[in-house]
């Protein structure tokens, strides 16, 4: 299985907020910079975690991005299947319909085999995808200084 760009970027984004601390508040354009991703791209990531619920935007003057309450612990699982929303992971129904769809079994194991992905990552907080040695490379590749320095 392979994530969507989208999610990726919007994991990434995460977890850089995730390590956020005793430095002003990242913007948009910024996190980007930092996770190498277009500043288009993490817009739309953005807007998507603010209704989500996972992320703060304010604007202007002392503005910035800042994890929301509950980013922390947010399922790494759950945000997942939120950002890659329902489907296959192979597409029977599409231009070209499969001849075997009708009778087809591998469609059932995969959608088996996906859901079992899910519930791998279901217990996974973005804290934890944030722990050492992961969130002080990302305070380091991002310009911001560790805690305490």
């Amino acid at each position: 299985m392979r994530l969507t760009r989208f999610t990726d970027v919007a994991l990434r984004v995460l977890m850089r907020l995730a390590v956020v601390e005793n430095e002003d508040p990242p913007t948009t354009r910024e996190v980007a910079a930092a996770m190498q991703v277009p500043y288009s791209h993490a817009a739309k990531v953005v807007a998507r975690l603010q209704r989500f619920g996972l992320v703060e935007a304010r604007r202007g003057r002392g503005g910035g991005l800042a994890l929301a309450p509950g980013g922390l612990t947010a399922s790494v699982g759950g945000l997942v299947r939120e950002l890659e929303g329902p489907g296959d992971v192979v597409e029977c129904e599409g231009a070209t319909p499969c001849p075997l769809r009708s009778a087809c079994r591998l469609r059932g194991a995969l959608r088996e085999a996906a859901e079992a992905f899910y519930a791998t990552l279901d217990p996974i907080t973005v804290a934890q995808l944030v722990a050492s040695p992961t969130g002080p490379l990302l305070i380091g590749i991002s310009g911001g200084r560790p805690p305490g320095d």
